[in-house]
């Protein structure tokens, strides 16, 4: 994490517990939002998005809970990041997905969601892709070489 930027987990855990009870509807709106955004990315995904949104909303659960030891789950992340190259997933698509994942966070929880909630998952999501992207790193040379 860069110095001076602290995860402000209560404004995290507030307003991921505002959308959980809508996790479906998050879904929804993230892939719709990412499909318009960067129609590109669609042929990386399923025709059926039933198991992505499922896999997608558990990530979330799973970083929601991990918050306080956001340590513990950074080789998940790396590994996550990894298999993502596999799935054509490239650097430049983390940022897109990280600003259509917020402005759906934003949506779903309505007039309840801040720039409070804002700024903290602009932070998180720029850890967690830090990750990912380190996982990546790690398979790209070992891809060009063969």
């Amino acid at each position: 994490m860069e110095p001076g930027l602290t995860l402000d987990l209560d404004a995290l855990e507030t307003s991921f517990d505002l959308v959980a009870p809508h996790g479906d509807e998050l879904m929804d709106v993230f892939y719709a939002r990412l499909f318009a955004t960067a129609q590109a990315v669609r042929p990386l995904f399923p025709d059926d998005m039933r198991r992505q949104k499922s896999m997608l909303l558990g990530a979330l659960v799973l970083l929601r809970k991990s918050l306080r030891d956001l340590e513990a789950i950074v080789p998940k992340l790396r590994e996550l990041g990894a298999r993502h190259v596999a799935y054509g997933a490239q650097p430049e698509h983390y940022p897109v997905v990280g600003a259509v994942l917020i402005a759906s966070l934003a949506e779903v929880a309505g007039d309840a969601w801040g720039p409070r909630f804002e700024q903290a998952w602009t932070i998180a999501y720029g850890i967690v892709a830090a990750a990912m992207l380190e996982g990546a790193a790690q398979v790209e040379p070992k891809r060009l070489a063969a």
